[in-house]
C-alpha cells in the first residue's frame, strides 16, 4: 500500500518528538507499506523566522520571505530522514523543488500547478522512505515559493493525488474531527467519518484541524483522507465522498470563527455598478469577503454590509479610501461567526428554525445570516459566541 503521511509542527516540535514520529513511520514500513512523509517546520520555527525578518523590515520582500520561511520545513525533513536512517530504514529528504512541486509565481500565497513525480517514484522503487519538506515548491522560473497557511497539508494532499496513494494521513496534536471545539463544549464527540463538503464548510468556518484548501483539493483529486493524532494510536476521522457515508447525520458539527469583522457602508448610491465597483476593488486587494447584505434603497441611497477576516481590516480600510467611500464606512471587530453544518440538511426542513429559536431562547441577537445546502451561518456579538456554540450543540443533541 502506498501511504502519504503528513506531520504538523507540534508533532515534530522537538528532537524527542521527531524520534517518536520516526518510530511510528518505521512501524508502518515494517508491515510493507511504501511511504512518502510530508513535514511542517518544528513548532514555532516559522514564527521565529518571520520575527527575524521583522527586525530588518516591516514589509519584507515576498521573494526573500519565501526563501527564508521555506528553510524551516527543510530542516525538519533532513532531521527526520537522518533519524530514520540511523534506525536502519533507508530514507531520503527532498525539498519541494526536489520533489517536483511546481507552483505559480505568487510568492507567500502560491498555488500548486503540477507535481512531477519521477523523483519520488524512483526513490520509492529503491525501497526508501521519502521525506518531503511541506509548504513549498518552485515556480516555473526556478524561484522558491511557499503555499501560505496550512501549506503542508496542501503539499501532502497534492502529492497523494499525484502518486495515486491509497490513503493520505494527516497527523496533528488532536485525534480527529469533533462535533465542535472540545475546549468550548466538553461534551463534543469525535466523528468517525465526515463528507468532503461538510469538512470543507467546517474548515472554512473556523475549524482548525484541516485547512480548507487541502480539503477542497482532496475532494477534487478523490484522495482518501484521514486525520488523527501523532501522540496516540486512537482511530481518527475519515473524510469521504458523501455517497460513501453510511449514515448521514442531520447536523455534523458547530463551528465558530472568531477572526471576523463586520464592515458597513452607509449612504451608498443605490444605482447599478456601485456594488461591482466596491467588491472589484476588494478582490484586487485579495480581501476575502464572506457574507453580504444590502438594504432596500431609500431616497437614492442604501446601506451595504459585509464580513471579512479581522486581519484584512487595514487593507479594506485603504481600499475604501481609494474609491472614496471612507467617510461612510464603519468597522466592528466585536463579532463572531457561528455555523451549523450537516449534509442531512439537504433532505430535512427546520434546521435553520431550530438555530434561530435556540439563539432567541438565549437572548442572542443575530446580525447577519448566510445559508447553503449544508450550512447555516450567523454573525453575532463576540461576547455570546461560546454560549451560542454550547446552546446549538445541545439543541441538535450532538453529544449523542
Amino acid at each position: 500500500m502506498l501511504v502519504v503521511q503528513k506531520y504538523g509542527g507540534t508533532s515534530v516540535g522537538s528532537i524527542e518528538r521527531i524520534k517518536e514520529v520516526a518510530k511510528r513511520i518505521a512501524k508502518r514500513k515494517k508491515v510493507g507499506d511504501d511511504l512518502v512523509v510530508v513535514v511542517s517546520a518544528m513548532s514555532g520555527e516559522t514564527n521565529k523566522l518571520a520575527e527575524l525578518a521583522s527586525q530588518f523590515s516591516l514589509n519584507p520582500n515576498r521573494r526573500e520571505m519565501d526563501l527564508l520561511l521555506s528553510s524551516g520545513e527543510r530542516v525538519t525533513s533532513a532531521l527526520l530522514a537522518i533519524a530514520l536512517s540511523d534506525m536502519g530504514y533507508e530514507s531520503i529528504a527532498l525539498s519541494g523543488r526536489q520533489a517536483g512541486i511546481v507552483t505559480d509565481g505568487k510568492h507567500t500565497k502560491a498555488k500548486i500547478e503540477h507535481i512531477y513525480t519521477q523523483a519520488m517514484k524512483e526513490k520509492l522503487k529503491q525501497g526508501k522512505i521519502v521525506v518531503v519538506a511541506g509548504f513549498q515548491g518552485i515556480t516555473h522560473v526556478g524561484e522558491v515559493s511557499t503555499l501560505g497557511r496550512g501549506g503542508s497539508d496542501l503539499s501532502a494532499v497534492a502529492i497523494a493525488g499525484a502518486l495515486k496513494a491509497d490513503i493520505c494521513e494527516i497527523y496533528t496534536d488532536v485525534d480527529g474531527i469533533y462535533t465542535t471545539d472540545p475546549r468550548i463544549e466538553p461534551k463534543a464527540k469525535k466523528l468517525k467519518e465526515i463528507s468532503y463538503d461538510e469538512m470543507l464548510e467546517l474548515a472554512s468556518l473556523g475549524a482548525k484541524v484541516l485547512q480548507a484548501r487541502s480539503v477542497e483539493l482532496a475532494k477534487k483529486l478523490n484522495v482518501n483522507l484521514v486525520t488523527r493524532s501523532s501522540f496516540n494510536e486512537d482511530e481518527g476521522t475519515y473524510i469521504l465522498k458523501e455517497e460513501d457515508i453510511m449514515e448521514k447525520a442531520l447536523v455534523s458539527g458547530i463551528a465558530i470563527d472568531k477572526n471576523q469583522a463586520r464592515v458597513t457602508l452607509r449612504g451608498v448610491s443605490d444605482k447599478p455598478g456601485i456594488a461591482a465597483e466596491i467588491f472589484r476593488k476588494l478582490s484586487q486587494e485579495d480581501v476575502n469577503v464572506d457574507m453580504i447584505i444590502q438594504n432596500v434603497g431609500v431616497d437614492g441611497s442604501t446601506n451595504l454590509g459585509f464580513t471579512i477576516p479581522q486581519n484584512e481590516l487595514e487593507i479594506t480600510d485603504k481600499a475604501m479610501r481609494d474609491i472614496g467611500a471612507s467617510q461612510s464606512v464603519e468597522f466592528d471587530k466585536n463579532v463572531v461567526k457561528v455555523s451549523v453544518v450537516g449534509v442531512g440538511m439537504k433532505s430535512h426542513s427546520g434546521v435553520a428554525c431550530t438555530a434561530f429559536d435556540t439563539l432567541a431562547d438565549e437572548n442572542i441577537n443575530i446580525e447577519m445570516i448566510s445559508t447553503s445546502e449544508i450550512k447555516v451561518s450567523m454573525i453575532i456579538s463576540e461576547k455570546y459566541g461560546e454560549l451560542a456554540v454550547r446552546a446549538l450543540h445541545d439543541a441538535y443533541k450532538l453529544d449523542n
